[in-house]
């Protein structure tokens, strides 16, 4: 029989390879529109056909925080293990459908249409994906490790994104040319990502329920409605999640864009430098949860804070006289390792808020809602200032939005030592 050990490290695998093939799926969308976009809006110019395709990506958004009240209510009431499985085999429904889904030139205005619904799912999907795995892992970690383990769900986020551009640049390389990627390559990807689908589909069913959802036979005593019976507590988890969410989309997708339209670098330099800024950041998520599983999580979350507020807009400044790829990897480094002060704690802070019985829902819910408001809409805010000739405003935006995440850091109560037997 396998140690208890064992069957904990077997379980948060399990927990983050979903995260790491959701994220796959939801980057590798993106990563392909530049070629799919021609095949459902093919009369167009090519900017609105990757406008087209960009509004469809973002109504995923939409989503989340439908798919993360429904999923975080079947998590709290039927399991983590159920919920966890359901997750992972929408996202492969989804990716299938999209890898067969004809054409506008075989059924005509249906095939985007179809595309929008399909990418509904997939939001709905992802959206439930994160409450209820921060919630697993960190209930099938131990008080002590809390913090660390968690962590390896922002890994697996950032490894998604990773493996969705490897596989492009693998295809593009080796196999495939550029027409046959618009014709018909560009469904690989999403073969590639159901096929993974169903077999971490196959993990999970074999995953451990978590003590704390057994305990007190929680899903006879589940009231979804209760989480909003404290609104400080649900409001404090979009106010932690706010500065965050905004940081992270900014300095982990949208600062390339801004080597590329501001600093002038290449595409393909843009691409590496971000390659390997995106492993650093992975690598210093491990590390940033063990010192919050040592010194608490509010010390880790104040130095995001504090140092995101102060340093935005040097590194901006830094950023646009960074004219070599060695000056803009150290630089983006910086800003990467400001973030990981939130990103390596943003599920365990969260989870150590809620009592069991509505700990994936009150982890998952409000933290979509922030995604939603404030991740999603980063890079169109910042293009808006540059479009009206005022970029260094979305810079004042970025600081402001993680003061004011500061201000609840300073104010929650520490909650490592929360028991997580409690409810």
């Amino acid at each position: 029989m396998a140690t208890k050990s064992a069957v904990d490290i077997k379980s948060i695998l399990g927990g983050c390879s979903g995260n790491l093939i959701e994220w796959y799926d939801w980057y590798a969308f993106a990563a392909f529109s530049i070629y799919f976009s021609g095949q459902f809006f093919p009369n167009q110019s090519p900017t609105i056909q990757l406008l087209n395709t960009a509004a469809i990506f973002a109504t995923g958004f939409l989503m989340r925080p439908i798919g993360s009240y429904v999923m975080g209510v079947i998590a709290d009431k039927h399991g983590r293990k159920n919920a966890l499985t359901l997750s992972v085999l929408l996202m492969s429904l989804g990716s299938f459908l999209i890898a067969i889904l004809p054409t506008q030139k075989t059924i005509g205005i249906l095939a985007p249409i179809l595309l929008t619904f399909i990418r509904l799912l997939q939001g709905f999907s992802l959206g439930g994906e994160y409450g209820i795995s921060a919630t697993y892992i960190c209930e099938i970690s131990n008080r002590k490790n809390r913090g660390f383990y968690s962590s390896f769900l922002y890994v697996t986020l950032i490894g998604g994104h990773l493996l969705a551009i490897t596989v492009q640049v693998i295809l593009q390389i080796f196999f495939l040319t550029d027409d046959q990627l618009k014709s018909w390559g560009w469904r690989i990807p999403f073969f590639i990502g159901s096929l993974l689908s169903l077999y971490v589909f196959y993990l999970r069913r074999k995953l451990v329920e978590t003590d704390s959802f057994i305990s007190e036979e929680l899903s006879h005593d589940v009231k979804p409605v209760s989480i909003f019976k404290n609104p400080k507590v649900f409001f404090s988890v979009i106010g932690i999640s706010i500065g965050g969410n905004v940081a992270f989309y900014t300095f982990s997708i949208y600062t390339k864009n801004f080597l590329i339209n501001t600093v002038n670098f290449s595409k393909s330099s843009a691409s590496l430098i971000f390659f390997f800024c995106l492993l650093f950041f992975a690598s210093l998520q491990p590390l940033m949860g063990y010192i919050s599983d040592k010194v608490g999580r509010k010390p880790v979350v104040i130095f995001f804070g504090v140092m995101g507020t102060i340093f935005t807009y040097p590194i901006f400044m830094w950023l646009k006289d960074a004219h070599s790829m060695w000056s803009a990897f150290f630089i983006v480094c910086f800003s990467l390792f400001i973030v990981s002060g939130y990103s390596s704690t943003s599920a365990v802070i969260k989870t150590e808020f809620f009592p069991a019985k509505i700990r994936a829902l009150g982890t998952g819910f409000p933290y979509s809602i922030s995604a939603a408001l404030f991740g999603g809409t980063a890079e169109a805010i910042a293009l808006w200032f540059k479009n009206i000739g005022t970029p260094q405003y979305f810079y004042y935006y970025v600081s402001g939005c993680i003061f004011i995440s500061l201000l609840f850091y300073i104010f929650i109560p520490e909650t490592k030592d929360n028991n997580f037997y409690t409810n």
